[in-house]
């Protein structure tokens, strides 16, 4: 069933962590609060999520994502876990699966940010999509697992100044979800200010 935006603009998200233990209930699962916790500071715009917390499996996480985008209708999807280069890594594999379209600049930025703190950076295969309905379009993203890594490649880095230093991939998401025909996403600057050009900001009142 559709979710119902309580205003146009509302963003609906979707959080998913991907972790055979987290699912099983063998340890508590830090993927989801880290997803909210993050969003619940930089969001300036209303949103809702749906969360998911899910085992590695591919064809379980192919299912969930399009149950997110086609039948819920998110406008933004956000996993974490399952990225690695282990066998039960599939995350990446999954989200291509079911993807109309790749945006590899996510990734990219993703490494670089993170290339920062790890040389191991090198080893995750987050990617970004889109997928498309017939009247409806999400953006997909792979995110780290861990809830300091989620923040940092969502928000970027800043020197001693406050000044960013590395873009986060978040500073372009609410264009992106623009582009694609979704809600007009304003963010909280002081966390992740957005980008767009001067010709797509909105007018205030």
């Amino acid at each position: 069933m559709k979710a119902a935006r309580t205003h146009a603009d509302e963003l609906i998200v979707g959080l998913v962590s991907i972790s055979d233990r987290a699912s099983g209930g063998a340890y508590e699962d830090k993927g989801l609060p880290g997803l909210r916790d993050w969003l619940t500071r930089a969001m300036k715009s209303s949103w809702q999520q749906h969360e998911r917390l899910i085992p590695d499996e591919q064809p379980v996480i192919e299912r969930t994502l399009i149950e997110l985008v086609d039948d819920i209708g998110c406008d933004l999807v956000l996993t974490t876990g399952g990225t690695g280069p282990a066998r039960r890594d599939v995350t990446p594999e999954a989200t291509l699966a079911v993807a109309t379209r790749e945006m590899p600049g996510f990734g990219e930025q993703m490494r670089r940010v993170s290339l920062e703190f790890v040389p191991t950076a090198i080893l995750s295969r987050q990617v970004g999509v889109i997928r498309e309905t017939a009247d409806h379009a999400a953006l997909i993203i792979n995110l780290p697992g861990q809830p300091k890594s989620i923040q940092e490649t969502l928000e970027g880095l800043r020197d001693e100044q406050g000044k960013v230093r590395v873009a986060g991939i978040f500073a372009a998401v609410p264009y992106c979800i623009q582009l694609i025909g979704g809600p007009y996403v304003e963010t909280n600057d002081a966390v992740c200010k957005a980008f767009r050009p001067k010709t797509a900001v909105r007018a205030t009142s």
